[in-house]
């Protein structure tokens, strides 16, 4: 099965699971649920949003503080010399 990437748009928390593509995550709850892991706080029914990873390029290990990369929170990402600044 393939490994996919959510962030939790409440707590900007992302978490890795793996699930049948056809298969849509869209809670929080059910982020927590498919990754064994416990809501703390959050609210269950907060939304997530699947991070756009081609095929396992982005995970959460190689994010180095866990935190989303910028072009997924704020729509900046300048990799390659591509903007300009």
């Amino acid at each position: 099965m393939p490994t996919y990437d959510y962030i939790c748009e409440t707590n900007g928390q992302v978490v890795e699971v793996r699930h049948k593509m056809e298969e849509m995550i869209e809670t929080w709850g059910d982020l927590c649920q498919q990754a064994g892991i416990d809501p703390g706080n959050t609210n269950p029914d907060s939304n997530v949003k699947k991070l756009a990873n081609g095929g396992q390029i982005i995970n959460k290990s190689s994010l180095g503080s866990g935190q989303a990369p910028p072009c997924e929170t704020s729509g900046t990402c300048c990799g390659g010399g591509m903007c300009d600044f």
